[in-house]
């Protein structure tokens, strides 16, 4: 299969494997959130995801999106899983203020969300150069060469190993306070990219961050109460 398309199938499989996760989970752990509101809630997360993926995709790099603002495969060709979270995240609580409700209703999608993206990251590692989420070139003995003969840092892994332990953190933290399993997922992984996007090539917006660190840190800047509130409790 060619990049492109092994990119497709695990792109697909992400999706498939994080909403049969999800299932199972509420199964097990219920969820009293009506059914009206459960699926306005899904609803608002998947259109604001997808409108904020492709907002911060565009942002990304100012320049390029000016220039191929007639060019349909341009705009449509990319998105961004920081923009995803971020949108949906508005989204979604802009929903729950229009209908009433005021419950926590992500804690269910904190699991799903960190084993599908990692199993979309495989899709991208092996996306090669096309995929542009590779890191910057490094002499590390664990360096990828991505087709041009240069090693670079295998963001992708670190990005997939990262989420696994996360996961598993997840699923043990069935102890947590409504809403903190989510809260954590957000921060842990905005986190995350804050400092890995460090060794990605990107444009940057402002000293020395890109677009997508400047919106890992608004979302994590978002939790601020919540990281407060943690820190508390460990001293």
């Amino acid at each position: 299969m060619t990049p492109p398309a092994l990119h497709w199938l695990f792109e697909t499989l992400a999706y498939l494997v994080a909403f049969r996760v999800y299932l199972a989970l509420r199964r097990r752990e219920g969820d009293a959130v009506t059914d009206h509101s459960r699926w306005s809630v899904i609803a608002a997360a998947a259109l604001g995801g997808a409108i904020g993926s492709k907002l911060l995709y565009l942002a990304e790099d100012p320049s390029a999106t000016l220039t191929h603002l007639h060019d349909l495969t341009y705009l449509f060709g990319g998105k961004s899983i920081v923009g995803g979270l971020l949108g949906g995240l508005i989204a979604v609580e802009a929903t729950k203020t229009i209908i009433g409700v005021t419950r926590s209703t992500g804690d269910l999608f904190a699991l799903p969300l960190a084993i599908g993206i990692a199993i979309g990251r495989i899709g991208c590692f092996l996306g090669g150069l096309s995929d542009r989420t590779y890191g910057l070139p490094t002499t590390l003995p664990w360096g990828w060469d991505f087709g041009d003969g240069v090693p670079r840092h295998p963001t992708q892994i670190y990005e997939i190993v990262f989420l696994v332990v996360l996961a598993l953190l997840i699923a043990r933290g069935r102890a947590w306070p409504a809403g903190d399993r989510f809260k954590g997922f957000m921060v842990a992984y905005l986190s995350f990219r804050i400092v890995v996007d460090a060794i990605k090539p990107g444009v940057t917006i402002a000293l020395g961050l890109t677009a997508i660190q400047w919106a890992a840190v608004a979302g994590v800047a978002y939790y601020n109460r919540d990281i407060v509130r943690w820190l508390r409790t460990i001293t």
